[in-house]
């Protein structure tokens, strides 16, 4: 049989299984890291709850993501996920979600195993969604997330501190309220609203314009410029707040 006979049908097969994101849906990915509770309290053996080293890798990760080839107006992590928000006129590789999902993943791990050393693994996953309220409403979800996985954690880990196992810890925080988690860290001393609020909310990144230090060959002076990269915000903001933040970049995009 012939190459091009060959060629064209073995990839029948190949494409048999694709799928694309419809035309005027907004693409998210998210992404989780493999193993991570393992890798983070066994293996390398980061500060818990929370890891300053471990934000900045997550955030390095980010970045790589939303310059590698793909329109990402906005990047979110917390925990060691992340999740990103492509330009609506997004139409690399047809929309493809395998294209999506393979390169998303493979750069997140390879840049993540370059920050820290060792092999590591992300999978990828896609959401079309419809309208605007539906992409505020995801990345508030995630924020939520993100805010019920700080004051467990938080809890968590204060009661392995105290020497309890980790059956004690999760059996005394199985099934208790929001409020009871909070008097528990301000009966030791933690007051769980004044922390970190990247802990708390997640780290945003998105573009905007930085002044840079420059140099002038004409002036032959050091000058300051503006440049057009990402800023990463550990203080977002809040419910409607947050989301008039996503609906800013979405309509200010114009890359």
């Amino acid at each position: 049989m012939k190459f091009d006979d060959l060629d064209k049908k073995m990839r029948v097969y190949e494409q048999s299984i694709d799928q694309t994101v419809l035309p005027d849906l907004y693409i998210v990915a998210r992404l989780d890291g493999r193993n991570f509770s393992r890798l983070t309290k066994e293996i390398c053996e980061f500060e818990a709850p929370f890891d300053e080293k471990f934000r900045d890798m997550m955030i390095n990760t980010v970045k790589q993501l939303m310059n590698c080839g793909f329109r990402v107006i906005y990047g979110y992590t917390e925990s060691d996920e992340i999740s990103l928000l492509f330009h609506k006129d997004e139409n690399t590789f047809g929309r493809k979600v395998r294209k999506y999902n393979s390169i998303l993943a493979g750069m997140a791990s390879a840049t993540f195993s370059l920050e820290l050393g060792q092999p590591v693994s992300f999978d990828c996953r896609i959401a079309p969604l419809p309208n605007i309220e539906l992409v505020k409403d995801y990345f508030l979800w995630r924020q939520e997330d993100a805010h019920r996985n700080a004051l467990n954690a938080h809890c968590y880990w204060m009661l392995r501190k105290e020497g309890k196992s980790i059956e004690e810890a999760t059996s005394l925080l199985e099934g208790k309220s929001v409020s009871y988690k909070n008097e528990l860290l301000f009966s030791r001393g933690i007051n769980f609203d004044k922390l970190p609020l990247w802990q708390k909310r997640g780290v945003g990144i998105y573009w905007g314009e930085i002044e840079k230090a420059g140099y002038n060959p004409i002036k032959n002076i050091e000058e300051k410029a503006i440049r057009r990269d990402l800023k990463v915000d550990m203080n977002l903001e809040l419910g409607e707040k947050y989301g008039s933040l996503i609906e800013k970049l979405l309509g200010e995009d114009k890359k």
